[in-house]
Formats: structure tokens, sequence, C-alpha cells
């Protein structure tokens, strides 16, 4: 796209800064942006806007914002050029590889990287040249469970049942905050106004959870629950739907495997056993577990509050097992299955986790990741495997993940550190080499997971707002360069026929795939029908052409690079239909309600009935104008009210003797931080609430607006060893802590 000045333009794009996939109208004039606003004819958003995107404008003109590559010299990082950055690189890492082996090198990946085109496609392709078993992501600290769950279910990690929220009549919603995280492993635009319609059709949504959020505050009924129990609750709720003679799997009978052995694994969890534990009443459980068994249509949805727990994989199971045994799995209005427009076929070898181990903790692989709490240690540990040099791809592990003075301190003995990333922050502040991605606006856009987790099946694709600069490197360029390096290739490398390889080889794949309609197609043939330009633009318009609503190479009407440029606003094809069977890629070919591990999993929760009560307990939280650990930098974002304060209850307040605005000192087994109180019935009783992603005080980084609000790093607080055995998921909730003055 060439620049234009002296005029003033529009273009539309997907906003990349959070799951909502809203669309933004930009203002441009004199090659600046001028506003950005919702775009009134996006077929999914249809103008709605959060504060969070209309501040790309500040983000792309942020002066902190890297725009060189930097290297260490000397002990500082001072800027350079990519050749010369790319050589130190290669420099370090050969010898490095060819002394300890590939699982010496390890890579984490940040959040963002799920936000744009180049993460999904090539970081694939640098993990699979490396062949390094030390792969982290901030999935285990997130949502992990939900994928254990579904991939033990239904046969494939990645095959998510996502809440059918404007067909529903019940929503049941569990450690969600979706009117201020604009919704997580539900892709929806204005969760706040599909809440509000739920409630005018004479629908009912239930919010369970330790805070009164601000989605709470709109549901039509709140309940206070006790951090870390949800999967007792859930199972109780389940024990009920089975003792009134409410399962019903409706049209999933001949689909399902398991459900005896599931009613029997919910036999103890009785709303009496649960109460005292949970913090709720039985009469409320057996209420709204009744109300749920013969609503016409009803849901239930947990997310992150639930799964980042000792039993978040249970937690997860349980949301599903409770939609599939009241008929409400697969059904409009219950938990549905998106059909992307870049979906792939299933295997049915079905999903095992633990291929291999970490080497200090041993914990699992899970989706060929290791659990990102155990970094640290696998860095600290000597002997063969050990971690000695890490590529961070768009993250902030010391301020995102468990033990972040740790790990800070364990990233400074590595013998190399490399990071991609747009800024100088606490975790790159450690390495030997950045290299800057482009800004947002300087990229295409495409959503490849979100539009695999949307509520309603949308596809819509964004050309760059703006050029990159001269000699500025694409992401894309980026990560090829390293898998060139680690490959051995010279510094200088032409990376274009190396995506050319990596077009060729998912060519080659589709039409040897008797699952392909362009099975026995001549691959050359294919290649040069292929649109786009070199990178993931190429890429996206085979894998749109090849997907359910492509045109199959066949010159049809199906769904081309060249059909999304032509719709800026997005194409809509419709709500979610039925996908059961054809989504289940088990061995069985059906769903199995009762894994083994599962099974085991839960005989483990069975024992929490009788665990003592642990004090008071501590949750995470977030708030509308942020965004995990990286848009704090953004004034527009920070400004007004301190956001960074210990939500207590008036009792534990009057219990230390602390007022809104005293200082509290906050002691897990991990660590201790100390943050204001704000003083607030909005919490439970025994509980206290810390927002997620602050700590901005780090020296060697340089974010200026952020230093000067630093607030403090909460996950200080959470330890590193208390984990979701199945899934390796850090404990982020519900963790032990004591307050005083």
């Amino acid at each position: 796209m060439s620049e234009i000045t002296d005029e003033t333009r529009r273009a539309y794009r997907t906003c990349p800064l959070c799951e909502a996939t809203c669309g933004l109208e930009i203002t441009i004039s004199d090659n600046q942006v001028i506003r950005i606003r919702g775009d009134q004819d996006d077929v999914f958003s249809r103008g709605f806007i959060c504060p969070k995107g209309s501040s790309l404008k500040q983000l792309h003109a942020d002066p902190d914002r890297l725009r060189t590559p930097m290297i260490r010299r000397d002990g500082a990082l001072t800027e350079a050029s990519w050749d010369e950055a790319f050589d130190v690189i290669a420099t370090r890492l050969q010898p490095l590889l060819a002394k300890h082996g590939p699982d010496a090198v390890a890579v984490y990946l940040g959040n963002p990287n799920v936000h744009n085109m180049s993460g999904p496609i090539y970081n694939r392709v640098l993990l699979k040249t490396l062949r390094s078993k030390n792969v982290f992501s901030a999935s285990t600290v997130d949502q992990m469970p939900k994928h254990v769950s579904s991939g033990l279910m239904f046969g494939d990690p990645d095959t998510i049942a996502v809440p059918d929220i404007d067909r529903t009549d019940y929503l049941l919603m569990l450690g969600a905050n979706p009117k201020v995280s604009n919704g997580s492993l539900a892709t929806a635009p204005d969760w706040p106004g599909r809440i509000d319609a739920i409630k005018k059709r004479g629908g009912r949504v239930v919010v369970v959870d330790p805070r009164r959020s601000k989605t709470a505050e709109m549901a039509t009924e709140h309940v206070f629950i006790r951090p870390g129990t949800d999967a007792l609750w859930l199972a109780a709720l389940g024990n009920v739907i089975v003792d009134r003679g409410l399962v019903d799997l409706g049209r999933l009978s001949e689909h399902c495997n398991g459900l005896d052995e599931a009613a029997a694994i919910l036999e103890p969890f009785t709303p009496d056993a649960v109460a005292a534990v949970c913090g709720v009443a039985s009469d409320t459980t057996r209420r709204i577990a009744e109300e749920f068994g013969a609503s016409r249509t009803a849901v239930a949805y947990g997310r992150a509050g639930t799964h980042t727990t000792r039993f978040g994989t249970p937690a997860a199971w349980l949301v599903d097992l409770l939609n599939a045994l009241t008929g409400n799995l697969d059904s409009p209005g219950g938990a549905m299955f998106p059909l992307a427009a870049t979906e792939r076929p299933r295997s049915p070898r079905g999903f095992r986790t633990g291929r291999w181990s970490s080497r200090v903790a041993g914990y699992p692989e899970v989706k060929g990741e290791l659990p990102v709490a155990t970094l640290a240690s696998e860095i600290e540990t000597g002997g063969p495997g050990q971690i000695r040099a890490l590529f961070t791809l768009a993250g902030n592990p010391v301020l995102s993940t468990p033990g972040g003075d740790r790990l800070s301190r364990a990233l400074e003995t590595l013998d190399l550190m490399v990071s991609v990333d747009i800024y100088l922050n606490e975790t790159t502040s450690h390495a030997d080499v950045i290299l800057p991605a482009p800004s947002p606006l300087q990229r295409a856009h495409y959503d490849f997971a979100f539009t695999a987790l949307s509520v309603r099946n949308v596809v819509n694709y964004s050309s760059p707002v703006f050029d990159r600069g001269p000699g500025d490197l694409d992401e894309w360029e980026i990560l090829l360069r390293l898998a060139a390096i680690v490959s051995g290739f010279p510094v200088n490398t032409d990376v274009g026929p190396l995506d050319d390889q990596v077009l060729s080889t998912l060519i080659g794949a589709a039409v040897a795939d008797p699952r392909f309609p362009i099975h026995g197609r001549a691959a050359a043939d294919i290649f040069a029908e292929t649109q786009g330009e070199r990178g993931p633009e190429r890429i996206l318009d085979f894998l749109v052409r090849t997907g359910p609503y492509g045109d199959n190479y066949a010159k049809g009407e199906g769904l081309t690079l060249s059909r999304l440029k032509a719709n800026p606003h997005g194409i809509d094809f419709g709500p979610l239909q039925h996908r059961i069977p054809e989504v289940l890629a088990t061995p069985s070919g059906k769903i199995e309600l009762s894994p083994d591990p599962i099974v085991r999993a839960m005989t483990a929760l069975q024992e929490e009935l009788a665990a003592p009560s642990p004090g008071m307990l501590l949750v995470g939280r977030r708030t509308l104008r942020s965004n995990n650990s990286w848009m704090h930098n953004l004034e527009v974002l920070v400004k007004g009210k301190e956001r960074c304060t210990l939500h207590i209850h008036p009792e534990d307040a009057a219990r230390i003797g602390v007022t809104d605005g005293d200082p509290v000192t906050v002691t897990s087994d991990a660590g201790s931080v100390i943050a204001p109180a704000a003083v607030t019935d909005g919490v439970m009783a025994g509980v206290v609430s810390l927002p997620h992603g602050w700590g901005h005080d780090a020296e060697g980084a340089a974010l200026g607006v952020a230093s000067r609000r630093p607030g403090v790093n909460v996950n200080q607080l959470s330890p590193s060893d208390v984990l979701d055995p199945l899934s390796g998921n850090a404990t982020l909730n519900a963790i032990p802590v004591e307050l005083s003055r």
C-alpha cells in the first residue's frame, strides 16, 4: 500500500489487541492517524470498540517502541543494523548448538503471537527447524487446561466448544469477566451488549465468582464462591443433574462414550458435601442446577479464573460435561464448535500428553510445550539438557509467569538471549539481541486463532495501514532469518526461497491428502495460482482457498484472498451449526465423557472435600484498559486513578487495621509485595485481589510511561511448584496469603 499525503483516507482493520476482533475505522491524513473509531459496517462488531482499540494510534507513535535492532555492547544495549544483529546471533548460536544440542535452546512464545498473521505460521517453522523440546508459552499461565480437556473429550486440543451466547436462554459463567476482558476462548465483540440481549429476551445470566466483577454487576444473579473450588461446585451441579433425572444427551446419545462412568464420578460431590468448601449454600447449588437443566437452552462457560488453579483441567472438563449432560453441547444456544475459514481436516489419532517431560521437575509435555513455571529451574539447573540460550518471541515472562525475580536472575546467566519484541521491557532488558517487530499498523492482519473460537462464523482480512520504513523487516522475515541461522545458512541468506519452501510444503501435503478437494492436483499448478505476496498473505490465500468456504482453485465463488480484500468489513457465514460427529478426532469416533486421566484427577479432587480452610486467598483480575503486561506504556490507557490496588473486604481491612490507600504487605510461600488497599465489598470476605501484568520497576527497562506507574507484580506471589498436574498450567488464583499493614 502506497502512502498518501496531503489528503484524508480511511483504512479498515481488525483490532489485534484482544480476542474480541473488533473492526476499526482509521482516519489518516498526511501519513498520521487522526482518529480511530469502531467500524459501523463491520459484520461482527457493528461499531463496538473499547479503549484499547483507539490506542493503536498511540502505540504506533510511542517513542519507546523499538524501531531499530539492539545488541549488547560492553554490557549495554545499543542500536545496531539488522546484519549486525543477525551476525551476533549466528556467531554465538551455532557453536552452542554444536556443543550442547538443540535442547540447550529454549523458546518462549508470548500472547501477542496469536494476534498476528506471522506468528502462527512462522513460529512453527522456527520451532520445527530448532527441534528443541524446551518450548514454553503463555498458554500455561492461561488456558492449557481447556486444551487438555478438549483433547481428551473430542480428540483434538484445539477443538474447543464456545458458548452460543446470541441464542442462549441461560448463561452460567465462572472465572470470566468479559465486560472487562472482552471475552476469551469465546470470540465476540460487545459482550456487554450480548449479555443485555440475553436478559432482554427473558433469559438469565448467572455469574459465579469470588469478586463482584463488572460482568457480575450486569448479571441476573451473582454468586460468591471461594477461589479454587470451581471444579467442586461444577461437580455438584452435575450431581444434581444426574440425581434429579435431568440428563438428556439428545442427538448426542449415539456419539458419546462413558455416560455411566461420568455419573459415578459425580456421585460424591453432593451440594451438601461441597457447600462448606465452596462457600455456596447447598440450596443455591440445587436451584441453579435445576434451572440449568430445565432451561430450553443453556450454556456453561468457564475461563481463566477456573483454569489457573490446581484443578484447572477437571474444571474445564466439567464445563463441557455439564453442557453435554443437559443436551446443550453442539446445540444452538448451548456450547458449539465454530467452522473457521482456514480449518484443516482432523486426524482420528486422538490426543495424548507426555511424549517427553521437563528435565528438572518431570512435568509432561502438552501440545509440544512444557510448563513455563519451570523455565527458571531449567535454566538454573546444570547437567545435560540445561537451557543455555533463549528466544523470547513477543512475550514478557518476567512479569506474566510465576516467580519473576527468580526468572530475571536466571536470564542473566544465559549464554545467549534473543528477543523479538517492540519494547525494551522487564524481560527483553536481559537480551543480547532485540529484533523489533513492526507496528501493528504496518502489517497485514488475519485472526487464525480467534476465527476458530468465534461465536459466529465470520472472516476478516486487514491490509497494512502504513508501509514499513526502508530496510525494516516484517515479522515473518525475522522469523525465517532466525530459522535460516539455526539451519546453518549464511547470515545474509535470502529468505524468499525459504518462504517458497514453506508454501510448497503446505501444498504438497494437501495434494497428497485425499481429504482435501485439491487431492491429486499438480502441486506446481496450485503454487502458481496462489495469490498474494511472499509471506503470510500468500499462505493465507492457500489456507482459505482449501478451507471449508474456499474456491479450491476451481475459479468459483468460494473464498480467496482477493475476495477477502474486496470485503474490508468482513464476511459473515452465519451462526454456528451442528458439527458432531465431523469434529471428533478420538480413536473411537465418539465424545469421551470419562477420559481416564480425568477420572484419576477427580479422585484427587474428592480429597478436597475434607481439606481444611486455607485462610486468606489471593485472586487476580483484569482491567478494561490493560492487556497483560504490554499496554501500560500508553498514557491514554493508564491515566486516571491508580488501578494496581489490593481489593480487600471491609471485614478483612478492619481486622488488619487498614483503610483506603494504606499500604498492605501481601505474603505467600513464594514471595511478598506491597500494594495500596482498596476497601470494597466487591470481593467476598477472606479474599483479596491484585491485577495481572504490573511491576514495571525493573532496572534496564525503557518504558517511560509505565515506569511512572509501576504497580506490583502479582505473580511474585504465585508458586512455581504448584501446578495443575494434567496441563502444567500455573496456579495464579486461590493462592494462600497473609496480610499485614
